[in-house]
Formats: C-alpha cells, structure tokens, sequence
C-alpha cells in the first residue's frame, strides 16, 4: 500500500475539482443515484429507511440534498472547503449539514452515529478500504448499512492506483484511487465487522459500456 501522501496537497486537488465543477451542477435540482448515467439503476431503497445519513466524500451534495428534502437527518462529509462553501450556500437551507474534513480523522473523531453511511464516487473510492472500513461500523447504528458506488475494476489491476490531475504537465497533483474485484470487496468489509456484505456490477444501458461496482454491507440488529 501506499503511503498517504501529504493531506494538503490532496485538499488542493480536490479544491481544484471544485472550482472548476460548473456552476449549473450545483444549481441543478438534487438527484440520487448509485451510477454515472441517468435514469438507470437503484435508488435511495439500498439505504433502507434511515432516519440519518452520513454521506463520505459528499461532492456537490446534490444526492445529500435529495434525502434531506424527504425528512432524513442528513450529514456529508468533504475534504474540500470550497466545495464545503458551496454546497452549504446552496442545501444547508434544506437541511443538509456539510462538514470540512478528512474522512478517516472525522470518522476516528466524531462521536455521532448513523442508520447509513453512503459514498457515490467518493471517498470510498479514493481511500485506502483497510483504514476506511474498520472506522464505519462503530459509527453505525444497528442494522445499519454501508453502500457505495464506483466504476468497477480494469480486469488485472487491482489494488491503489496513482491518478495525476489535469493531464502529465504542470504541479504533481495526485491522489489515489482503490480498485478490487467485487469478492475482495466483500472479503474486506467482512473482515472489518460487517455481518454480511454483497457487491456486484451493474451491467451500463448501453452494452459494452462501463458498468458500476455497487456494493451493500450491513451491521448486525444488535452488537
């Protein structure tokens, strides 16, 4: 595994990100969505009926927004205080509450406590799972669920895997992204306490596109 590697230098990408996500994205109305394409896949029911979400790596917040506007307690978690900024202007009104943090020391810190922990593309993504995992289920009610989404894994290329930003030229800014086949998915979350986990991919509308890795773990009712 790799090292991890300075947090502000990653805080500038993701500020980078942020600033360059156009303004309509986060005018747009709020959305949920497991996959990268419209209209396709599961919704919100894989959180079950939580009464409160944490969503981890929370973006733009357009899917934090939408459970807020149906009455759930809804928290997003964001490395970026730009994007923080942002988001909080435009859904804090609704409900949602964004916080400026790095994932694992949130988790580590925080004393609250959830019915979901949810990522679209986000920090489950970008974050080693053998530091992540072990962090989320203490911060889980029982019964609580873990869901995440990301594109699925290059066949043979598991593990971390290096991203620069913004081309091969210019200031090395770089983060790491984790790939695995869906049964390591499921054999990591196990390990970390989980009392079942399922991943799987769901096939693109458009055959031979990319799919999307979509996996659900779940804590036992009682600990």
């Amino acid at each position: 595994m790799p090292a991890r590697h300075d947090i502000d230098a990653e805080r500038e990408l993701w500020n980078a990100y942020a600033t360059s996500t156009r303004k309509d994205v986060y005018e747009s109305e709020p959305v949920f969505r497991w996959t990268q394409y419209a209209g396709h896949g599961p919704g919100p029911e894989l959180l079950g009926s939580p009464e409160s979400v944490l969503e981890i790596g929370c973006g733009t917040g357009r899917a934090l927004a939408y459970l807020a506007q149906r009455g759930v307690k809804a928290t997003g978690v964001d490395l970026s205080p730009v994007m923080v900024e942002h988001t909080t202007e435009r859904w804090g009104p609704m409900g949602a509450r964004f916080v400026c943090a790095e994932v694992l020391g949130h988790l580590a810190d925080t004393g609250e406590k959830y019915d979901a922990v949810y990522s679209m593309f986000g920090a489950v993504w970008f974050t080693d799972p053998t530091r992540l995992f072990p962090l989320i289920p203490p911060r889980l009610n029982p019964g609580g669920v873990l869901v995440f989404s990301q594109p699925p894994a290059i066949p043979g290329a598991y593990g971390p895997q290096g991203m620069y930003k913004g081309g091969f030229a210019g200031p090395a800014m770089f983060t790491y992204r984790y790939s695995y086949t869906p049964r390591k998915w499921e054999s990591l979350l196990l390990k970390a306490g989980f009392l079942e986990a399922e991943a799987r991919v769901i096939e693109a509308p458009t055959p031979g596109h990319i799919g999307t890795l979509i996996v659900r773990a779940r804590m036992a009712e009682t600990f």
